[in-house]
């Protein structure tokens, strides 16, 4: 068999010990979370608690067209996601600085959540072995309660508000 097989074999293998977006299905407790913004402000997922249901959106890097186009689309639906209830929270493997200049380059509304050490993306199993080690693009939909209610695997970057905006009208 050639080499590469073999590789991936055992990339995967070895990924079979974290969790993966597959393990958390709705009706899960959404682990919880806790890292800093682009203004430097500590966000944590209990403190959205009986308050607000959370779109926890995940994407691998700053300023890419991907991940830009989704995090527009966002920013887009902001008012009718708030509507619902909502609030939106971004996460990717990057920096608080990096984060802060992509808000402020596209306007963004939202928070987006700097995890640096990964902990957030292992944590909810989005870690992509393809992008070394940044988030894969997933988007758990959370209630009041704090139980995942939705996961979107299949991300439309264009239209992701109205992905979310679906699930989130029935939900309220």
């Amino acid at each position: 068999m050639h080499m590469g097989y073999w590789i991936v074999a055992g990339l995967l293998a070895a990924a079979g010990g974290m969790a993966r977006a597959a393990d958390l299905q709705p009706g899960t407790p959404a682990p919880p979370i806790e890292a800093q913004d682009q203004h430097g402000a500590t966000v944590r997922l209990a403190d959205f608690q009986g308050k607000a249901n959370v779109v926890l959106y995940f994407y691998p890097k700053d300023d890419t067209p991907g991940c830009t186009a989704e995090a527009c689309s966002l920013r887009d639906g902001q008012d009718a996601i708030r509507k619902t209830g909502a609030v939106v929270l971004g996460v990717s493997a990057d920096d608080t600085v990096s984060h802060k200049a992509f808000a402020e380059k596209y306007h963004l509304n939202f928070s987006i959540l700097a995890d640096p050490d990964k902990k957030v993306i292992q944590a909810y199993g989005v870690k992509s072995l393809l992008m070394l080690g940044r988030a894969s693009r997933v988007t758990f939909i959370i209630d009041r309660t704090g139980v995942i209610r939705h996961v979107i695997k299949h991300v439309d970057t264009a239209s992701h508000d109205k992905q979310v905006l679906e699930f989130l009208k029935r939900l309220s």
